[in-house]
């Protein structure tokens, strides 16, 4: 368990709020299933208390920070991500619904690809998502190159093709023929990253 300043605990011994982390070990240390974690502040934790172990289990403490955001982004709205190692290499991407966490799709790894690649797939994913399942929510990037692409309706990157990433330009061609057929799309929206944490959907691999 990282140190923070406030720990909860929604099961063990006891359950509330603790300050220090040697109260906290005391209450869930050798408890079975214990449930725990640390908050940088008092109103996270105290609104962490009142809500579900499930919503912050195995996730960073960074990725629940939208929730106590003066001006929050939409909950019921779909936020994605990419990862890729390096400038140019293996490539995956994936997207979350906001409030529940829950993960709509992942996809990956591709061959050479680059971040900027796997950011627009993403965002397409989640609008061509939104529109088979009949969902008006809008979608969340921390990437503005990629938003700008799909306002541009192509990828407009650098990368060459080659035979390692055919796989991967076919999904690009696929992804700008759905922004050709769709003009008429859900709303794209910059994540805030200053104001709401990291990305809920990132890969935690920074």
């Amino acid at each position: 368990m990282a140190k923070g300043k406030f720990y909860v605990v929604w099961k063990g011994r006891q359950t509330g709020i603790f300050t220090d982390w040697e109260a906290c070990k005391a209450q869930v240390n050798g408890f079975p299933e214990a449930q725990y974690k640390a908050f940088e502040t008092r109103l996270e934790a105290e609104r962490a208390l009142a809500g579900a172990y499930a919503a912050y289990a195995g996730k960073p403490a960074s990725s629940q920070k939208w929730l106590f955001a003066p001006n929050p982004p939409v909950a019921e709205s779909y936020v994605v991500d990419a990862a890729c190692s390096g400038g140019t290499g293996r490539l995956e991407w994936r997207g979350v619904h906001l409030a529940s966490g829950k993960k709509l799709f992942h996809e990956g790894p591709y061959e050479n690809g680059t971040n900027n690649i796997g950011e627009f797939l993403a965002i397409v994913h989640a609008l061509s998502l939104l529109e088979r399942e009949g969902n008006a929510l809008p979608v969340y990037s921390d990437s503005e190159t990629a938003i700008a692409w799909v306002l541009l309706g192509r990828c407009n990157t650098d990368l060459e093709p080659d035979e390692r990433n055919a796989a991967l330009f076919a999904l690009l061609d696929r992804a700008e023929d759905w922004l050709a057929k769709h003009p008429g799309r859900h709303p794209v929206h910059k994540w805030d990253t200053a104001a709401w944490g990291e990305n809920p959907a990132d890969f935690n691999r920074k």
